[in-house]
């Protein structure tokens, strides 16, 4: 199929979604879903205000992390890459519109074990176009702001994850088929795992007893594992080796991702609470310790202090933290940092990866980041069903068994995605799109502008 008439599909696909939107059969009032839903009077202002700032300082983060990636890349590549972070904004945000919402926290699909309902997914026409989200809270889910506040919050979550993925395979993707690659991920990676976490009846939230604050699980290893699936599936650049072509840039980056985690965090409390000023505070330390363990870990094994690599240590730490920033204390939390920096240091320079070729250190990031996190939530977790470090010894090993569930499913589940997406649409871009660098073979845009000659 040529490469117009693949266009020609998917302005008509968004077209038929957008116009659907205003065709969709009106919410009856005789829906038992109508059920779950409380008065306007139980809305708290002090938490609808700190939700409302909550998905402001998310959804920041997507651009940070464009900004984040786009400096490492090389400078013919800088527009591409922040261009696959940024368009998630686009794509995923109608995508959970339509279904995405649902599948995640619509009526649970699942199974009954012995005397208790375990969920895997939500039914994708429960809240279908935001059907029944609207001003009204939640009863299970969010019970003190709109659950249109809530559904936003968590659509901000589902943005960023495939924007992380990006960073693995980087530098050598065709567009048009990553945006149905994100479809894909959104759809059968990310919601049935949101749903199964973060669901009161999801089965590894409520079987497993899987303690997942803010996305460690969900997010974090999800986009880990399926970068690792993707960089297997397109092989290696023809160049590897390439200079980051913006420093400051990164920096940037990382400083709207560290503003933007705040939110991300902290706002999982879904509350103005004490829990929301302990989950910023561990947050900040965890990313601190994290750093400056990085760049220390550099300079003990002979490698100068850089600011790249200061930038990568402190998102590191954000990433570790994220399932645990509500359930440990502050000095818990700079442990969290220092362990987590050290692993992924060592996976980033580890030998045995220079067999595949992850760009920007996704999986040795975010995925080992995401399992470093939920090991140790399950080893220091406070609170209801405690942790290992609290006599939780069927909690810890519960954990360990939901780890080896969620690697096979993201990894495998992200393998078969990706070759399907490659089936429908190569993704690899061509050798000489590739030299020329997907900035101007892609998009016609130039970092540098190409002067003119007579």
């Amino acid at each position: 199929m040529k490469t117009e008439s693949r266009w020609i599909i998917a302005f008509v696909i968004i077209s038929i979604v957008c116009i659907a939107g205003v065709l969709w059969p009106a919410v009856s009032e005789l829906n038992p879903i109508l059920a779950n839903f409380g008065s306007v009077d139980q809305i708290i202002p002090a938490d609808v205000a700190w939700m409302l700032t909550s998905c402001c300082l998310v959804l920041i983060m997507t651009p940070g992390l464009s900004f984040f990636y786009g400096g490492m890349v090389g400078k013919k590549n800088v527009i591409s890459t922040m261009l696959q972070s940024f368009i998630c904004l686009g794509v995923v945000t109608l995508l959970w519109v339509v279904v995405g919402f649902s599948l995640a926290f619509g009526e649970p699909m699942g199974i009954h074990i012995g005397t208790g309902f375990y969920s895997f997914v939500g039914n994708p026409t429960s809240f279908a176009f935001m059907d029944y989200v609207g001003m009204l809270p939640h009863k299970q889910l969010a019970s003190t702001v709109p659950f249109m506040l809530y559904a936003l919050f968590q659509m901000k979550f589902a943005v960023i994850a495939p924007a992380i993925i990006t960073g693995s395979f980087a530098e050598r993707v065709r567009f048009i088929s990553y945006l149905l690659f994100i479809c894909l991920f959104t759809l059968f990676i990310y919601a049935p795992l949101c749903h199964a976490v973060w669901y009161p009846t999801g089965i590894l939230g409520s079987f497993f007893g899987v303690k997942d604050f803010a996305g460690g699980t969900v997010v974090h290893m999800s986009a880990g594992f399926a970068a690792l699936a993707g960089v297997i599936v397109l092989g290696k650049r023809n160049n590897s080796n390439h200079v980051p072509t913006n420093i400051p840039f990164v920096l940037l980056g990382t400083g709207m991702l560290w503003f933007g985690w705040i939110g991300f965090n902290a706002g999982s409390s879904l509350e103005a609470n004490g829990v929301a000023a302990m989950a910023f505070a561990t947050t900040t330390t965890a990313s601190a310790a994290a750093m400056l363990t990085w760049i220390f870990y550099d300079r003990i094994n002979g490698r100068k202090v850089s600011a790249l690599g200061a930038c990568i240590g402190a998102v590191v730490g954000l990433v570790s933290i994220t399932p645990a920033a509500g359930y440990v204390s502050v000095p818990e939390s700079m442990f969290f940092g220092f362990i987590a920096a050290i692993v992924s240091n060592f996976v980033v320079h580890a030998k045995f990866l220079n067999r595949i070729d992850d760009t920007l250190d996704v999986f040795a990031c975010h995925g080992v980041g995401g399992i470093m996190g939920m090991i140790l939530t399950a080893v220091f977790a406070h609170g209801e069903n405690a942790s290992l470090m609290h006599g939780g010894w069927g909690v810890f090993g519960h954990h360990m068994i939901a780890l080896v569930l969620v690697s096979i499913f993201t990894f495998f589940g992200a393998y078969l995605l990706f070759k399907i997406t490659n089936r429908i649409i190569p993704m690899r871009v061509s050798e000489e799109s590739e030299i020329i660098g997907l900035d101007l073979s892609q998009h016609d845009e130039t970092l540098f502008p190409i002067e003119c000659t007579e």
